[in-house]
């Protein structure tokens, strides 16, 4: 039955992002916003709603591990799996200020987890710990993102009469917050599911909820990510593409983490340690890829989909 339970959960999370996604980003398109705006909030942030549901919910009901694991997971799978398939299939057009900025800040803010989840190592302590006051400090890195991205935004902003009077029809405005609604419904559901099966099952098989939280977990929140980021290349909408990953990982560690922790403080396992350092140097990976004729190719993409293999055998092993 927790076989059957999981997989509705997966469905109506998936389901649930991808309704969210298509009214937030018509929501977005009848306010005038560009569209790498729009791949690195809307989008980004219905992506991520999965992430938000199942990590809160599982540190709420004391699964640090399946919280932080499906946060670091993700954010891993995003960078390597997620951006490797869709560059293996259409090359990914970089523009020249996701390489100056969202990129490096995405570096940034995983080099600031890391130093906040290193307590042994830091200050000796007894436990590797994200407090609430950690929380509070992702968060105001959550605030500085979204400042600098409306400023550019607004700075660069282009917008033709006709864009600005394609959904402006009230049956278009009522059927979009349906379309939001019901995907936000969808995703707290399919969360709850996941959360509580996932963690039974790997009871079961003798699993550490980290590694749940890194393989089963993560794989099935970033499934959004992957089906929104392919669709987005095949339709050569790289901005979107490639700001929908940029996006969603940044608010995996900002909002996701960041508010999961104000909620809960998370005691963690120390070898999720090795985790970030892994997604760290895939995030450097992924700047030195984007700055090559500022696309990702299709070998860079073989690349990132041949280590995301690698880590998941290497996770696997060392559990």
């Amino acid at each position: 039955m927790v076989y059957i339970l999981i997989v509705l959960g997966f469905v109506l999370l998936i389901k649930g992002a991808d309704l969210f996604v298509d009214g937030a980003s018509n929501i977005a398109r009848t306010l005038r916003v560009s569209p790498l705006l729009i791949g690195l909030t809307i989008v980004a942030f219905g992506t991520s709603a999965p992430e938000a549901t199942v990590s809160i919910i599982a540190a709420v009901e004391g699964n640090a591990g399946v919280a932080i694991g499906n946060i670091v997971g993700s954010n891993i799978m995003n960078i390597s799996l997620v951006i490797g398939v869709a560059a293996f299939l259409y090359p990914i057009k970089v523009q020249k200020e996701m390489i100056r900025k969202e990129i490096p800040f995405t570096l940034l803010v995983s080099v600031v987890l890391l130093i906040l989840v290193s307590d042994i190592a830091l200050q000796g302590t007894s436990t590797d710990l994200i407090t609430r006051g950690d929380g509070f400090i992702i968060l105001m890195f959550l605030t500085i993102f979204l400042y600098l991205i409306f400023e550019s935004a607004r700075r660069n902003r282009e917008i033709t009469q006709e864009e600005a009077t394609v959904v402006s029809a009230p049956t278009s405005w009522t059927k979009n917050i349906l379309l939001t609604v019901g995907g936000l419904v969808g995703i707290i559901l399919g969360g709850e599911l996941v959360v509580n099966n996932a963690v039974d099952i790997a009871l079961s098989f003798g699993m550490s909820e980290t590694l749940v939280g890194l393989t089963i977990v993560s794989i099935g929140t970033s499934l959004p990510e992957l089906i929104t980021s392919i669709t987005a290349a095949m339709k050569k909408e790289s901005d979107i593409a490639l700001g929908n990953i940029i996006g969603s990982n940044i608010f995996n560690i900002l909002f996701v983490l960041g508010t999961t922790a104000v909620i809960h403080p998370l005691a963690l396992e120390s070898k999720i340690i090795v985790d970030i350092l892994i997604m760290i140097v895939l995030t450097i990976a992924l700047l030195i890829f984007s700055r090559t004729n500022f696309r990702i190719g299709k070998y860079e993409g073989l690349f990132l989909v041949i280590a995301y293999i690698l880590y998941t055998i290497f996770i696997i092993i060392r559990n």
